[in-house]
């Protein structure tokens, strides 16, 4: 009974590592496509809108992407073309500090869950792949749901759920980079990494269901 257990505990921490690693993945690469941004800012125009060329706007937006990512070694952010107010410097420092801490979930959980998953299928105990694609999938659905439902209040309370403060609100006098940061923009991020948990989902279903075949013929 108490290997029972043991083995459903495991099971389960196992599973729950995966949806970490699956999280914190999707949201990690989705901050590296740069493109999705790129794309946005052709469409909307924002580069005209700010007064600059589309090669100016991708610099200012890379410096941002390149001080929230760990191999960069950028510590500092200095927008080259935007003046940055004390508020705004701190929520872009609170923001990097929530990317960076996924960033290191997201190679630990990698670590644990390749270590879990090999003790697992070495004892063709594959539950734990079952149960990572039915709990990654839960996630989509829930916020999916309530991104469809309502976007403004979904970023809105995930802003103040996130930060312990209001700079957030970004006053565009003396914070003008919010404006060629369009909330369409982080709209299409969100339904990015959604979509990387479905595919995460998937995977972890396909995988499932090869080694229990495999499994069955052996």
């Amino acid at each position: 009974m108490k290997k029972s257990i043991g083995s459903r505990l495991g099971t389960l921490l196992t599973a729950l590592t995966g949806v970490c690693f699956l999280v914190s993945f999707s949201v990690v690469l989705v901050l590296n496509l740069r493109q999705i941004y790129y794309h946005d800012a052709k469409e909307l125009r924002l580069a005209e809108q700010a007064g600059l060329t589309e090669e100016q706007l991708r610099e200012n937006y890379d410096v941002l992407i390149d001080y929230n990512l760990i191999w960069t070694g950028v510590d500092e952010l200095e927008f080259p073309d935007f003046p940055m107010s004390e508020h705004g410097r701190i929520h872009f420092e609170e923001v990097r500090r929530i990317f960076i801490g996924l960033q290191v979930l997201m190679i630990v959980s990698l670590g644990l869950l390749i270590f879990g998953l090999w003790s697992k299928i070495r004892k063709e105990a594959y539950e734990c792949l079952r149960m990572t694609a039915v709990l990654s999938l839960v996630i989509p659905t829930v916020l999916g749901a309530a991104v469809a439902w309502n976007w403004e209040w979904f970023f809105v309370t995930f802003h103040r759920i996130a930060f312990s403060n209001d700079y957030w609100l970004f006053d565009p006098s003396v914070d003008p980079i919010i404006e060629v940061l369009p909330d369409i923009f982080f709209l299409h991020c969100a339904g990015a990494v959604l979509l990387c948990l479905v595919a995460g989902s998937a995977a972890a279903w396909v995988a499932y269901r090869i080694l229990i075949g495999r499994a069955k013929r052996s």
